[in-house]
C-alpha cells in the first residue's frame, strides 16, 4: 500500500501527478490537506480539532483532505484510515523546489519526514516550477523510476530522499545523480508597507544565494539539468561537534 500526501493542497496538479505516476505499483490512498500548507515545516495541529473528509478526487482511489498540516495528514492516515503503516510514503509532486535549506521549510519533506520517522520509506518530490500550469511528464517518469528502485532495494534506516527535478523536458534532462545538500539560502528582508488604515505591515522578501561552489550538491545538479537525490536524516545530531564539545568545553570542575 502506497500513501500520498504534499503540502500543495488536494486539488494541485502536483499530486494528481504523483497519483498517476505511483498506482502502478500497488493500491493507493491520498490523505492531503484541504488548502495548501507550503512553508509549514513539520509544524502539527494541537489547539484545535481536525476535520477529515472522504472526498472523490482521483476515481477509485480512496482520497481524503485533512484540516490539518501535511505532517498531520500523515499521522491521522496511519492511525484512522490504513490502520498500520503503508509500505511507502511518497509527498508531493510539490510546485517548486526543495533543494538545499528549503528542506528545512518544506511541508512536502515533512510529511514524508513523518512516514520515515514512523518507520516508513519515504521520498518527497518537487518540480522546479511554481506553475499550476507546470509540465508533470518529465516528473513522472522519474517518480517511476525513484519508486521502483525503493520498493525493488528498499532504502538504509532512519533516511528518507529529497528528490528535485529540473523545469526541463524530459528529453533534455541527463539523468539523475546522488547529491548532497547544498550550502544555499535565502538571505532575506521584511518589505515594511503601510495599510489604507496608515498602519504598518510587512512582506518578507529576499534572494536565494548559493555559497557552496562543489559538483556533487543539489543544486549544482539541478542547474546543470539533472534530477537531483538527496538522501536525509531526521537525527540533527552534529556529531562532530560532540567530539569537539567534549575535546574543548570544561564541562566538569
Amino acid at each position: 500500500m502506497i500513501l500520498v500526501t504534499n503540502d500543495d493542497g488536494i486539488v494541485s496538479p502536483g499530486i494528481k501527478a504523483l497519483v498517476e505516476a505511483v498506482q502502478k505499483f500497488g493500491d493507493v490512498v491520498v490523505v492531503a490537506p484541504d488548502s495548501p500548507q507550503s512553508g509549514m515545516g513539520h509544524a502539527i495541529t494541537i489547539h484545535e480539532p481536525l476535520r477529515l473528509q472522504k472526498v472523490n478526487q482521483f476515481g477509485d482511489i480512496p482520497s481524503y483532505q485533512c484540516s490539518g498540516t501535511p505532517v498531520d495528514c500523515v499521522k491521522i492516515a496511519i492511525d484512522k484510515i490504513l490502520h498500520r503503516k503503508p509500505d511507502l510514503c511518497v509527498s508531493g509532486i510539490n510546485h517548486g523546489s526543495n533543494a538545499a535549506i528549503n528542506v528545512i521549510y518544506s511541508g512536502t519533506m515533512s510529511a514524508a519526514m513523518e512516514a520515515a520517522i514512523d518507520g516508513i520509506p519515504a521520498v518527497g518530490f518537487s518540480l522546479l516550477d511554481f506553475s499550476f500550469e507546470a509540465d508533470f511528464s518529465a516528473s513522472k517518469f522519474y517518480v517511476e523510476k525513484v519508486v521502483e528502485q525503493v520498493l525493488a532495494k528498499g532504502m538504509p534506516g532512519d533516511s528518507l530522499l529529497n528528490v528535485n527535478i529540473p523545469k526541463l523536458p524530459l528529453s533534455e534532462i541527463k539523468g539523475m545523480k546522488i547529491c548532497r545538500q547544498s550550502n544555499a539560502k535565502w538571505v532575506e528582508e521584511f518589505d515594511e508597507r503601510t495599510d489604507p488604515n496608515g498602519k504598518n505591515y510587512y512582506w518578507l522578501t529576499g534572494k536565494f544565494v548559493n555559497f557552496d561552489q562543489g559538483d556533487d550538491t543539489d543544486v549544482w545538479a539541478l542547474e546543470n539539468g539533472f534530477v537531483s537525490i538527496v538522501p536525509v536524516q531526521y537525527d540533527l545530531t552534529h556529531h562532530h561537534a560532540i567530539s569537539f564539545i567534549n575535546q574543548n568545553w570544561k564541562l566538569h570542575d
